[in-house]
């Protein structure tokens, strides 16, 4: 996650094959508890919990912050005292190593 985390999402607008599987497979092991979803298009996710909903918003806060920051957006969805997080690459309908950056981030929130 190291290497990850020190580096910045690159723009994307399309044009480039998302990640084949063994790239993926190489990912998704640096980034702790995130799963691999291949159905439909191929995503990262994770969920996190909390004590209570003000502290999920604060989470989703900072994860926007970084968002933001990074130019790469997840889709968040929040349970009251669970946040959803899922990446994936809008642009090329799959992964992108922009998606694993994004991970490592907000692992280190």
């Amino acid at each position: 996650m190291t290497d990850l985390i020190n580096q910045k999402c690159v723009p994307c607008e399309g044009g480039i094959p998302p990640l084949e599987n063994q790239k993926e497979e190489e990912y998704i092991r640096e980034v702790q508890g995130w799963s691999l979803e291949r159905e439909g298009i191929h995503r990262i996710r994770k969920e996190f919990y909390f004590d209570n909903f003000i502290k999920a918003i604060e989470f989703v806060n900072k994860v926007a912050d970084i968002a933001e920051n990074e130019g790469h957006h997840p889709d968040i969805y929040i349970y009251y005292d669970k946040v959803l997080l899922e990446l994936h690459t809008h642009a090329i309908k799959g992964l992108h190593k922009n998606d694993f950056i994004m991970a490592a981030k907000i692992d280190n929130i």
